[in-house]
């Protein structure tokens, strides 16, 4: 079991990168039970604060990375500072380097049209023996499945789904439909896709490693300022309760 603590009633995972990866990678082997993966930050805190059903979701998964920075510096706030940051984009691609020595089967499931195949294409050229099955932006009905939207056989199932419809979406309809999907693990990834494919700029290592990233963002993407009002809403609470 990985060690957790709770930051605005939600559960984050105090682990290491390479814990949390053996636990996954251990889980998909001998999948007793299938494995909900999150990736947390003050914004999905904020609005689960607000939210309580959501709440309960976030609190359902097996493993939640602590991917903000604010998170992490919270935590010390608190006096229980948090193993590392793990951001949910590294994160996907710490998966795909492990694979290398334990293959697993991937999917990339959501973004704008034609996103997830192109943050799978990326992925694929960077490491080429990750095992993609399927991509797309939105999961064919099982009336309506072809081959060539799932490159594996029916009968087959997927190791881990990359979820990106954003949030709350991406965890409610993980919860919503994890337990029938052809699927041993599924996790949120946010806007990874368009970072992965190209498609938005990620931030420099040095702003990232100071987390300043969410700054960078908004710079490169003004529209986002009301969004990152929920950064200050998170120091409130954060201070207040």
């Amino acid at each position: 079991m990985l060690k957790t603590l709770k930051i605005l009633g939600v559960k984050i995972t105090s682990e290491s990168k390479e814990k949390i990866l053996e636990y996954i990678f251990s889980r998909l082997k001998n999948p007793q039970k299938k494995t909900f993966i999150i990736t947390p930050n003050p914004e999905m805190l904020v609005y689960a604060s607000r939210h309580l059903d959501y709440q309960d979701k976030l609190n359902s998964a097996e493993v939640a990375l602590p991917d903000g920075i604010g998170l992490f510096f919270a935590s010390g706030f608190k006096g229980k500072q948090l193993r590392e940051r793990i951001t949910g984009i590294d994160f996907m691609e710490d998966i795909c380097k492990k694979a290398w020595e334990s293959p697993v089967s991937m999917g990339f499931l959501g973004g704008k049209q034609g996103v997830a195949e192109r943050a799978a294409d990326c992925l694929k050229r960077k490491y080429p023996w990750i095992n993609i099955v399927f991509t797309g932006s939105e999961w064919p009905s099982s009336k309506k499945i072809k081959i060539t939207e799932l490159r594996t056989p029916a009968s087959e199932t997927i190791d881990i789904l990359f979820v990106a419809y954003g949030v709350p979406k991406q965890e409610e309809w993980i919860v919503d439909n994890l337990e029938k999907l052809p699927v041993k693990a599924a996790m949120g990834v946010g806007g990874s896709f368009d970072y992965l494919s190209g498609a938005v700029s990620r931030a420099p290592y040095l702003v990232r490693f100071f987390g300043f990233e969410w700054l960078f963002r908004l710079i490169k993407q003004p529209w986002r300022w009301k969004r990152q009002l929920a950064l200050l809403e998170f120091i409130y609470l954060v201070f207040t309760l």
